[in-house]
């Protein structure tokens, strides 16, 4: 069961005893992404990130720049993308940062990797699938059928992923790319 709250996305497990270690209560319920909030900001962050779009229209593709798994996706884009159709861009950068804002989301949220294109952004699941279809043989032929997977689905693998990778594929100190 997925809650949808103001401060982000929340997935309820069913109650656990009281009875249970406190490190198993704590599990009750798990943070899945960040949304961002509404803060009333009066930057129009589309018309304050435009210069990223003026002379070069390619996507930019936002990711968690001292995440071990992230760093290689985006090794593996760029070996990927022999006519570099794709710029990159880590989250925690100062244009990161804006491009995130621009996307609707908190410029702190390290959650999910965004492709921001000049007129639209794409988040998790949906991000990855536009990545694909940017880079050489044959993934934008397995983005079109990965795209017939139901985007709740989808993004419950990313979630998952996301969610575990520093554990998974751990960290960095810095931003490689």
């Amino acid at each position: 069961m997925a809650l949808l709250l103001p401060g982000g996305c929340l997935r309820a497990r069913p109650p656990l005893s009281l009875s249970q270690p406190p490190h198993v209560r704590r599990k009750l319920i798990t943070t899945f992404a960040t949304l961002s909030p509404n803060r009333g900001d009066s930057v129009d962050w589309v018309e304050a990130t435009s210069t990223f779009f003026e002379h070069d229209t390619r996507p930019i593709m936002l990711f968690d720049g001292v995440c071990n798994l992230c760093n290689g996706g985006v090794k593996f884009v760029r070996d990927n993308d022999r006519n570099r159709r794709m710029r990159f861009e880590a989250l925690q950068s100062e244009a990161g940062r804006k491009l995130l804002q621009r996307s609707g989301r908190a410029p702190d949220d390290i959650s999910s990797v965004v492709l921001v294109e000049k007129d639209r952004s794409f988040i998790k699941s949906e991000a990855v699938v536009k990545i694909m279809e940017h880079i050489d043989l044959p993934f934008p032929q397995l983005a079109f059928f990965v795209q017939f997977v139901p985007l709740f689905i989808r993004d419950f693998v990313y979630d998952n992923v996301a969610n575990n990778r520093y554990t998974i594929f751990g960290r960095s100190e810095s931003c490689e790319i």
